[in-house]
């Protein structure tokens, strides 16, 4: 069984992730549920600029979107919601009360918001996550906004949220993730773009409990698990082929489907 933690829908930020390459890839795969967010949330763009106004699109109706394909793949699909912080949080409540059965997490993109994880705006979202008790995924990278280290002091702030370091330091070696989730038993962490060899060390450092499998998928097309977009085979074959014989299979079952189980509380597969 897999369950993928980090996939996405949405056309923004010049990605092609239609919701039908969702349904394809875990039919082509073999992936059993995917937790999705919509990057049509970002409000900024690769180069941390603003996006204009008339290209923005609502976070209300971005996750609703991501909402309303979950409830057509019932038990294949959950979402985390992608928050816009500079928006008011009471519509997304809204949305938690009336989905919480399918949304699973509140998600946060600290580099597509130009704003730093320990944030004030960012802060009312973690809260409301708090109130429900939902996890928080953010993604994490080596910017001024994005850092793991953000991410460490947040959590150790909030001790009964627990917090997935999508990435564990996108563009790093993940050395400096991997030790902070050490230290905090509410920090996760998660494979999205992150080597084999990074993995085994996080295991003799953190043990097997505390991260889950993440992709990105469809970032790079509706084959993102057999390769990069370039050609080039992707990262995540060695996922699903050469790491089984890498670690037990306790071991693996707990990356590939159940930490994801128990942390996202995902039910009926």
């Amino acid at each position: 069984m897999i369950i993928d933690t980090h996939t996405h829908i949405g056309t923004s930020l010049g990605f092609d992730m239609r919701e039908e390459y969702i349904t394809y890839m875990m039919e082509e795969y073999g992936i059993d549920h995917c937790i999705i967010s919509n990057a049509d949330c970002a409000t900024h763009d690769h180069s941390q600029n603003p996006i204009p106004k008339q290209y923005l699109t609502d976070h209300i109706v971005s996750n609703t979107k991501a909402i309303s394909f979950a409830k057509e793949n019932e038990g294949k699909i959950s979402v985390a919601l992608w928050v816009n912080p500079y928006e008011n949080e009471k519509p997304i409540e809204e949305l938690i009360k009336n989905n919480r059965d399918i949304i699973c997490a509140v998600k946060f993109h600290p580099f597509h918001s130009a704003l730093r994880f320990n944030s004030e705006k960012i802060d009312r979202y973690i809260k409301l996550a708090q109130k429900y008790s939902l996890p928080v995924v953010t993604h994490t990278g080596c910017g001024e906004c994005d850092n793991v280290t953000l991410v460490y002091e947040v959590a150790k702030k909030y001790p009964d949220v627990n917090f997935v370091m999508v990435h564990m330091g996108l563009g790093t070696d993940n050395t400096e993730a991997i030790d902070l989730i050490s230290k905090l038993p509410n920090l996760y962490g998660d494979t999205t773009w992150v080597s084999i060899e990074s993995t085994l060390r996080f295991l003799e450092i953190c043990g097997d409990d505390k991260i889950v499998f993440g992709s990105d998928a469809p970032i790079d097309g509706k084959d993102t698990y057999l390769n990069n977009g370039n050609g080039d085979r992707s990262l995540y074959q060695a996922y699903f082929n050469e790491f089984k014989d890498m670690v037990s299979e306790n071991t693996y079952e707990k990356i590939m489907y159940k930490n994801a189980q128990k942390l996202f509380s995902i039910k009926d597969i």
